[in-house]
């Protein structure tokens, strides 16, 4: 059997709030939870390549931030390619 340490990292309470409620509904210990979700990140990031890898976080600056908001408000139009894409009739 491994043997196992215990260590120490600061979450944010949102995410303490989601441990919780899993825990709560699901009966897994938190370790096994963390243990896991730790070992498949980890093994997620050795297998994949780097530029597949998308962050759980983005920090943006103030200008892009304007600018993605300004995207979002003002939404160009689609091009004949997303269309076909999102139809779900090409390959």
């Amino acid at each position: 059997m491994t043997r196992s340490t215990q260590i120490s990292a600061p979450i944010s309470e949102e995410t303490k709030d989601l441990l919780e409620k899993y825990v709560k509904a699901t009966g897994i210990k938190k370790g096994h939870l963390i243990e896991s979700a730790l070992r498949y990140h980890l093994r997620a990031l050795h297998e994949l390549p780097a530029d597949v890898l998308v962050p759980a976080r983005l920090v943006l600056t103030r200008q892009s931030f304007k600018d993605v908001a300004d995207r979002i408000s003002s939404p160009g139009t689609p091009t004949d390619e997303l269309r076909d894409l999102m139809s779900g009739d090409g390959d």
